[in-house]
């Protein structure tokens, strides 16, 4: 029986069996933020354990709350600063040079096909856009990670998805991941991972694929994962040009992590992409998803542009080109957040952070602290947000608060109509 990517990366990394069906893994990257990590080290030092197992392969970031609002998000931030010094953590992201961990660890080449990669965060899942394995892990799991550099998994069973044709003008990465999120249904994908395949998946762009993986957790999965090509070459060919004596050997090296023809699954599901349209969330689960028409004429009080999911530069180019030479509606507030220092700089040099600031919108620094409900635009009660961002739960954004997740796109329009709606690009 053939092997899935995921079951092949596992098996490169397999450091025992302690019981049936777990494995312990070797990691190649320890990922870290301000939010988790200080408990997790905190932890380790009260035990004697201030260790770390390998300064090399830990990559910290301070984003979730950047700059600091308090007193506690400062002493957050303080203990991984104070750590990353101690241990010698060269890759240390602080305010300024930061950026949306999901973003900016992508961004650095710090992410392989083949590689393992846990942080204490639900969207590491993220980093299976490029043919890793990657996985959101609690405290414990954290602070083994950092001490002895491997992790214990259930191994992995796998869930195909094909994402067959190809989409229509205005629909886009976002809109696909909500479709099948909608269809799987929010434990749809439990414990599994979720390979995304089809002629749609290998169009994507990087950032793209990473939008699709980031709310595979959304279903319930462990990890979503894309198979390597040559559009994950090309991305991160200035890291890997020295690895490698053209491109092609690159790619031959990463094709190995494609699974085997008769690879088991435990269900394949094939979408049509060309009959999706724009989409958005309801109420208050991520499998809560309806056309975005549906929706036309319900107010909002806030659009947000940006998070690990939907801030990338490709994001807000879309925006942009939808906000160009018009201007928010009456009564709505617009924040804008590029998800990294470098793709601010990229979005300043373009213009677009002009066009968003003439449209009336807030640019702010690259933070997570919308998306949590934790600084940079959090909700009052009863207000209603048409969101970029991943979760709808209740209260994610602020207690009492209602939020839509949306494309780029159909935000951007919404910011300008004052009220949900498609935008003028779709062709519907």
């Amino acid at each position: 029986m053939g092997l899935t990517t995921a079951q092949k990366i596992f098996k490169t990394h397999a450091v025992d069996q302690p019981s049936d069906g777990i494995s312990v893994i070797r990691l190649d990257r320890v990922f870290c933020h301000e939010i988790t990590t200080p408990i997790a080290v905190n932890d380790l030092a009260a035990r004697g354990m201030d260790k770390v197992f390998d300064p090399n392969r830990i990559k910290a970031v301070i984003d979730h709350v950047s700059p600091a609002k308090d007193g506690k998000t400062a002493e957050q931030g303080k203990t991984l600063r104070d750590w990353t010094r101690r241990h010698g953590i060269a890759d240390f992201f602080d305010i300024g040079c930061n950026g949306v961990c999901h973003a900016i660890f992508p961004e650095k080449g710090f992410v392989r096909p083949g590689y393992t990669i846990i942080m204490g965060d639900s969207h590491t899942c993220t980093h299976g856009a490029f043919g890793a394995f990657a996985a959101g892990v609690g405290t414990t799991d954290l602070e083994v990670g950092i001490l002895k550099g491997v992790c214990a998994f259930h191994e992995p069973k796998t869930m195909l998805v094909r994402l067959n044709g190809k989409l229509r003008n205005g629909v886009y990465p976002k809109d696909v991941i909500l479709n099948v999120i909608k269809a799987l249904t929010v434990n749809g994908a439990t414990g599994q991972v979720i390979e995304f395949a089809g002629e749609c998946a290998a169009a994507m762009s990087m950032e793209g694929r990473m939008t699709v993986c980031n709310m595979a957790v959304e279903a319930g999965a462990t990890c979503g994962i894309c198979y390597p090509d040559m559009t994950t070459v090309e991305y991160l060919w200035p890291f890997i040009k020295d690895e490698f004596s053209d491109k092609a050997a690159a790619l031959a090296e990463y094709s190995k992590y494609l699974p085997d023809a008769d690879a088991e699954y435990t269900k394949v599901i094939d979408f049509d992409v060309s009959t999706f349209e724009p989409v958005a969330t309801i109420k208050y689960k991520p499998d809560q998803v309806v056309p975005v028409r549906e929706l036309a004429g319900t107010r909002v009080d806030q659009v947000y542009i940006g998070s690990c999911t939907n801030g990338r530069i490709e994001d807000l180019r879309i925006a942009a080109s939808i906000m160009k030479d018009k201007h928010i509606a009456p009564g709505i507030r617009a924040v804008v957040s590029p998800a990294t220092a470098d793709i601010f700089k990229k979005a300043l040099d373009e213009g677009l952070l002009s066009i968003f600031m003439e449209a009336g919108c807030c640019v702010t620094n690259p933070t997570c602290g919308a998306c949590l409900g934790m600084s940079n635009g959090i909700l009052a009660s009863g207000e209603v947000c048409a969101s970029t961002t991943n979760r709808n739960f209740n209260g994610r954004m602020g207690k009492g608060g209602m939020i839509h997740l949306m494309s780029p796109a159909t935000a951007a329009a919404t910011a300008i109509a004052g009220h949900i709606c498609n935008s003028e690009i779709f062709e519907g």
